[in-house]
């Protein structure tokens, strides 16, 4: 029998209207100077198991490595979210034990109301998830100061089949390989702490990113997903 690899990819379809229509404004976005007063922000979330240890590890010496008992006992999930400006170089990292509508709306508020303070209008580039929307403000609080953030805030979504054109997944890919894989937390406040120590490290580190694609190359190197104009 012949073993036959399979690799996962985010297919984007063809010929698709509503696909390239999004995909342009995101890259138009993408493509503006940088303006601290209206600075871009992109944002994307993810799931991860957190993990108590059955059998206390075994410290590291100079003949082994630190040696972890392979059974382990669930702990829950937890949701991390990821914030990034690509044009600053900033990244933030952290993490609620839930991913809904209240948890969104409160991560926002903090950026608003901290690092967004002064800006009067911020852009956020996320996708289409039914739990990042403007109403989620006014679920977690009062009309007058959910009013006061959404008019301080414009969306930019991606398409669906399009999480690629968002940098704040290549910044959760990132944060995964260099923080979270292979290890074990074993509840809310420790993996709070390692996503905080890494964004910290990951800033003082990394500079801005430098985003090649643009909406003229898209129509060149990915002129399949633009539908055939009818005549």
């Amino acid at each position: 029998m012949t073993n036959r690899k399979i690799e996962y990819w985010v297919i984007p379809p063809n010929a698709d209207s509503e696909f390239v229509a999004s995909m342009e404004m995101v890259l138009d976005t993408c493509e503006k100077a940088y303006d601290p007063t209206h600075p871009v922000l992109c944002m994307d979330e993810q799931p991860v198991q957190l993990i108590k240890e059955t059998r206390e590890p075994i410290p590291a010496t100079r003949r082994h490595a630190k040696r972890i008992d392979y059974e382990y006992e669930r702990a829950g999930t937890a949701s991390i979210f990821m914030f990034t400006e690509p044009l600053a170089g900033w990244r933030e990292a952290t993490a609620r034990p839930t991913k809904t509508k209240l948890d969104w709306a409160i991560e926002m508020a903090r950026l608003m109301d901290g690092r967004y303070r002064k800006c009067p209008m911020v852009t956020v580039v996320c996708d289409n998830l039914n739990t990042h929307t403007i109403g989620a403000f006014y679920e977690a609080f009062p009309p007058a100061r959910a009013r006061a953030l959404v008019r301080r805030l414009h969306f930019c979504h991606t398409p669906k089949h399009g999480s690629w054109l968002n940098v704040a997944e290549n910044e959760l890919s990132s944060m995964t390989r260099q923080c979270v894989s292979g290890r074990r937390f074993n509840a809310l406040p420790k993996l709070q702490s390692e996503l905080s120590a890494w964004s910290t490290d990951a800033n003082t580190r990394q500079r801005g990113v430098d985003w090649q694609m643009r909406v003229k190359d898209a129509r060149g190197k990915l002129k399949f997903l633009y539908p055939k104009i009818k005549t």
